[in-house]
């Protein structure tokens, strides 16, 4: 076979017209028995920059010349190669013909050149390659004809080889409007397997950027893949599919369209199905449909659409994953309540249909030993559904605080974080529980050691908020006094110098009622902490917010009783800064500017 490639090698570079095609013929032979090896003689002998004059929709031979690029192509050292050979100018001018052999030919050829090839893809680019093979697919899309099915799938190949992991020729096809075109394809030709799976990857490319999520909002797409998914069995083609519907249930008018189309029952089938297998990719499609189920929950539109007042089916079977002994379902579940609970008239509804009782179970079970993500989502479902007020005293009766309090000894950052948002939440306006919490040591303990967590602003922040909430809803001498000597104080000073203007609030109004109701026993703190050089700078900053001025006043007034920081006071000229003050054009800070002036004098 050797000598005879070696022949035809020499005679397709001397020969006549009536030779070629034999010789083409034997290279197409030899690249069937050994692609590599046949692909390297030819690049030896130069026969690449042989092939444009063979590339003419005229010649005879075009089809094989074609062929076998499209074969030599296949490796990956060979494909700069026919770049560099000119190769393709000619046949990105083969896309204009309307022999069909032809067009298959040079389609399979330009997306071989494509493939993970940033010079092929620039040159079939410059010539302008991918716009003719794109109104090709537009003008072929509604013909059933088999050979053409298979031109439709090699084209669709050959865009896809090109645009592959490239953002920029991606948003070129979509402005082309590529999507409408695939999306009606796989409506036509939903028998053609091949065609199928080569839309379905296309989809799976453009899916993921963000431009092309409104063109596919504006076709029929989701009711094409709910359909192609209810028809699948094997498990490889339903992953295709859910690489494509988890990047499209992103955009929110998707969401919609896909619950609509049904896709919720084709997922709760699924979680049905495959719940008590352990196959691999039994719960590998068990996670990826629970997960999907959870995605569609994050639209408002389409959430509500499901909830339909706490009574719909969708809800229910959702609600029944909880108690499950499957830690994936429990999760999904726990997150799909957090989900539906975003609005207050959900939220009430669930807390009297009993849920809360079932995420208390499903934390329980986690205590010892438990998933951090279940537990991480069972939290924030109870942080969700305690934000309405009629909520907070229905779940601290149940005990929503008891079992909360348990993950008080979790050294993970994100379930310490929930955990402290829903404690914040439950103690809003309630009296009785921040009194019965602030008080309670091993909490506040915990919390003034989280107030230090640099690496996790987040537990920082919301240990420093609730530090802060304790103190403002129960109002009391015991929860201030448990604070000062857990150490509270020079946190709570930290945080009233904070980037964020509802936290330095929040920080002086509990100051204010440290300083109000225990101030003997805060003195060394506040003293410690420099709160009087703190609040001079809030008084100072020009771009200080008209509330943090008037609660740094109502503070200053606050903790003239104690000789210290009245001294402090003193020698920082406090008397002008406040002075200046009177004049602001905030009438509510310049009334206390007012009142803190006469009582600076009366005391200085």
């Amino acid at each position: 076979m050797a000598d005879n490639l070696s022949e035809a090698l020499k005679t397709l570079k001397l020969s006549s017209a009536d030779s070629v095609e034999g010789c083409l013929d034997c290279l197409l032979k030899a690249l069937a028995q050994n692609n590599v090896e046949t692909s390297g003689k030819i690049q030896e002998m130069g026969v690449l920059a042989m092939m444009p004059a063979l590339l003419s929709a005229q010649n005879s031979c075009t089809p094989k010349a074609a062929n076998i690029i499209a074969e030599v192509a296949k490796n990956e050292f060979m494909r700069s190669p026919c770049v560099e050979a000119g190769l393709i100018p000619p046949l990105v001018q083969l896309l204009n013909c309307k022999d069909q052999e032809i067009l298959l030919q040079t389609g399979r050829a330009l997306g071989n050149i494509c493939y993970d090839s940033h010079e092929g893809r620039s040159a079939v680019d410059a010539a302008g390659g991918a716009q003719i093979v794109a109104e090709h697919i537009k003008s072929l899309a509604e013909s059933t004809d088999p050979a053409t099915g298979k031109l439709l799938t090699v084209f669709c190949g050959m865009l896809m080889n090109y645009s592959n992991d490239n953002d920029s020729l991606q948003a070129q096809l979509i402005i082309m409007g590529v999507i409408p075109t695939l999306v009606r394809l796989l409506g036509v030709h939903s028998q053609n397997t091949a065609l199928t799976e080569m839309c379905l990857i296309a989809f799976g490319n453009l899916a993921e950027l963000e431009s092309s999520k409104e063109q596919f909002a504006s076709t029929n797409i989701a009711e094409e893949l709910v359909r192609l998914f209810r028809k699948q069995v094997e498990h490889e083609k339903k992953e295709m599919i859910f690489e494509v519907l988890a990047p499209l249930a992103e955009n929110d008018v998707i969401k919609l369209q896909l619950v609509d189309a049904g896709l919720v029952e084709c997922l709760l089938e699924v979680v049905a199905q495959t719940v008590d297998s352990d196959r691999d990719e039994d719960v590998a499609q068990l996670k990826t449909s629970s997960d999907l189920m959870v995605l569609l929950l994050l639209g408002d539109e389409s959430m509500q659409k499901l909830f339909e007042g706490g009574k719909g089916s969708v809800f229910q079977r959702v609600l029944s994953w909880v108690p499950s002994n499957n830690h994936q379902l429990q999760l999904a579940g726990a997150l799909a309540i957090a989900n539906f609970a975003r609005n207050d008239e959900n939220c009430i509804h669930m807390v009297d249909t009993g849920i809360v009782q079932k995420l208390l179970e499903l934390l329980d079970r986690h205590v010892e030993e438990g998933n951090v993500t279940v537990q991480h989502a069972a939290l924030s479902a109870l942080r969700n559904l305690a934000i309405p007020v009629v909520n907070k005293s229905k779940m601290l009766l149940a005990g929503v605080s008891d079992v909360v309090l348990k993950f008080l000894k979790s050294e993970m950052p994100p379930v310490q974080f929930k955990l402290l948002g829903t404690l914040r939440m439950l103690i809003d306006t309630q009296a009785d529980a921040a009194e019965q919490l602030g008080t309670n040591t091993k909490l506040v303990e915990r919390l003034v050691e989280w107030c230090e967590a640099k690496d996790h602003a987040g537990v920082m922040g919301e240990s420093n908020r609730l530090l802060s909430a304790l103190i403002r809803h129960s109002k009391s001498k015991n929860v201030v006094r448990t604070v000062i000597q857990g150490g509270g104080v020079k946190h709570l000073v930290t945080m009233a110098t904070s980037e964020h203007m509802i936290m330095q609030n929040e920080a002086l109004v509990a100051l204010g009622l440290i300083a109000a109701l225990d101030l003997e026993c805060a003195e060394k703190d506040f003293v410690g902490a420099d709160l009087v050089q703190v609040l001079h700078r809030l008084l100072t900053e020009e771009h200080s917010a008209p509330e943090i001025k008037y609660n740094s006043m109502i503070l200053i007034c606050s903790i003239m009783g104690s000789e210290p920081l009245h001294k402090e006071v003193q020698s920082l000229a406090f008397i002008d800064v406040v002075s200046s003050l009177r004049s602001h054009e905030n009438k509510t800070v310049a009334h206390q500017a007012s009142l803190t002036e006469q009582r600076l004098t009366a005391q200085s």
